[in-house]
């Protein structure tokens, strides 16, 4: 007996692993290989190309593309229509299905509405690609990424809010969560009250808010 859903118009070929609990939606396609982890939400109309690994907890949106070579770390985000590549230069008449190239995304990231992530690359920790971002090159852990191509405009707490105001130790409070970050060298974002691969405790772990009232 499955112990995750699939809707009765989604594609899944076998062989392939689906974790318990996660959840496929209307007119699907989970190809041949792929790996999918537990407690996923996979929105309408998503593609997850051949051996495409998919952790825990991961969360995509309507009209999705992942394509072959991608690993997804758990926690990640995936907004409606963003999508992967996996060849930088592609022609139609050059066969390169031996060449895929590995587009890492590590955990908790999220990645907006109609973003591109080009292939070869890898996304760090709790990182934030804007809408309709398109992101070049690798970035690190909580780096806010927007514009075409995709730049660095910031930072971005755990909580998905724009770090500012740093104390005079460098110190930046989320406004949701109390958790404080620092840079712990130019360009490397730490978090001071939680490491990064440890798990939201319960309390911190449902938002309360919206989003505009961190901002008033």
């Amino acid at each position: 007996m499955k112990n995750y859903f699939v809707h009765e118009s989604a594609y899944v070929d076998q062989p392939c692993e689906i974790g318990e609990g996660t959840k496929i939606w209307h007119f699907c396609h989970i190809s041949r290989g792929a790996q999918i982890g537990r407690s996923c939400t996979i929105g309408q109309n998503v593609f997850v190309g051949d051996n495409v690994i998919i952790g825990n907890r991961v969360k995509i949106q309507n009209n999705v593309s992942i394509y072959t070579g991608t690993v997804v770390e758990d926690d990640v985000f995936f907004g409606p229509s963003s999508v992967t590549t996996n060849v930088t230069n592609p022609r139609s008449q050059v066969v390169r299905h031996d060449l895929y190239e590995k587009t890492v995304f590590r955990r908790g990231a999220t990645i907006g509405a109609n973003a591109t992530i080009l292939c070869g690359i890898e996304l760090g920790r709790y990182c934030f690609i804007a809408a309709g971002a398109v992101v070049t090159e690798s970035i690190a852990d909580y780096a806010l990424i927007m514009g075409v191509p995709g730049r660095r405009a910031g930072w971005m707490s755990r909580h998905g809010h724009l770090l500012e105001n740093p104390d005079n130790e460098g110190i930046l409070v989320c406004p949701e969560s109390g958790y404080r970050y620092r840079e712990s060298e130019p360009g490397v974002m730490r978090c001071l009250d939680l490491d990064e691969n440890e798990p939201l405790p319960a309390g911190k772990a449902v938002g309360t808010k919206s989003y505009d009232t961190y901002r008033k």
